[in-house]
């Protein structure tokens, strides 16, 4: 009769666990000033959103110094207390990487930051530029008993690829219950759709963020397509590096391929390159994911 009971509840106490887990959201922070001002259009039952983008309000409006540096009631520095500049030894190699957040394990929820090319660890980091959107990302994971990380690595090939999977699978161990996002920006994408077909790296990740990045085909009937983890795709109108109409055909492509697959489209209109980094509405995206990723 104690067998059975201690059993029980074990086996009660592993329930709540996934639940609790299943149920995570992030808890509002300054929602009222980076959520979207205007929403032009939406379609696929609310998964397609082209969003209202003006360079006077969101950039001129927003910032103390264009692109530069954000008005300061953007921001609070309070990640900065638990902010370090480490170097993690994977079975990869080292690995150089900003963290802010549950560095001591039990993390809640992960967001790992990919830089394009010509970045480095500290675009991620960086509390000013970009309208402010890295810092309240950074706020979001600290205050919501988070982890960020936004490391360097060598190249946007296989060596990377290996030092980013590595890095993941380090964090992943400290906090297995951890739901684990990489974002990548522009060229950083090539990283995300890598890694995506990882067996190893696919199952520590529960979900893709594609920031004026690329396509890849062969995601589809990869081990994170098989997954179905969720994939979101922020993308401005006119960007010149990565045409908009490709991204959204892929974004297609992916719909059609699996019924009900989970994944996201937001076109900003009037928006160039480094739009999406400026104004993807974090919290909205990662509640988002948590609600449906594997």
């Amino acid at each position: 009769m104690h067998l059975i009971r201690t059993f029980f509840l074990g086996a009660l106490a592993l329930v709540c666990l996934v639940s609790a887990a299943s149920a995570l959201q992030l808890e509002p922070y300054k929602d009222d000033l980076f959520g979207y001002t205007g929403v032009l259009k939406t379609g696929d039952g609310g998964d397609y959103v082209v969003v209202d983008y003006n360079e006077m309000r969101d950039i001129n409006g927003r910032d103390q110094v264009p692109e530069r540096r954000v008005k300061q009631n953007y921001v609070s520095l309070q990640p900065k207390r638990s902010q370090q500049d480490l170097i993690v030894t994977t079975d990869y190699g080292p690995v150089k990487v900003m963290a802010t957040g549950k560095l001591d394990g039990g993390a809640s929820v992960i967001t790992i930051y990919l830089h394009g090319q010509g970045g480095n660890r500290q675009q991620g980091m960086n509390d000013f530029t970009f309208g402010g959107n890295f810092n309240r990302l950074k706020n979001l994971m600290v205050r919501n008993d988070g982890l960020y990380l936004s490391p360097d690595f060598t190249n946007f090939g296989e060596k990377g690829e290996a030092e980013v999977a590595g890095l993941i699978s380090h964090f992943k161990s400290q906090s297995p219950q951890a739901r684990v996002f990489v974002a990548c920006g522009s060229m950083g994408g090539s990283l995300c759709w890598r890694l995506a077909q990882d067996t190893r790296a696919a199952k520590n990740i529960s979900g893709l963020i594609i920031l004026g990045s690329l396509w890849d085909d062969h995601f589809i009937g990869s081990p994170s397509f098989k997954r179905r983890i969720p994939v979101f795709f922020g993308h401005g109108s006119r960007d010149p590096v990565f045409g908009v109409d490709k991204q959204e055909a892929f974004y297609r492509e992916i719909r059609g391929s699996a019924k009900g697959y989970p994944v996201r489209f937001h076109r900003f209109e009037n928006g160039n390159h480094g739009t999406p980094i400026r104004m993807t509405d974090w919290r909205t995206t990662l509640n988002w994911m948590l609600s449906v990723a594997p």
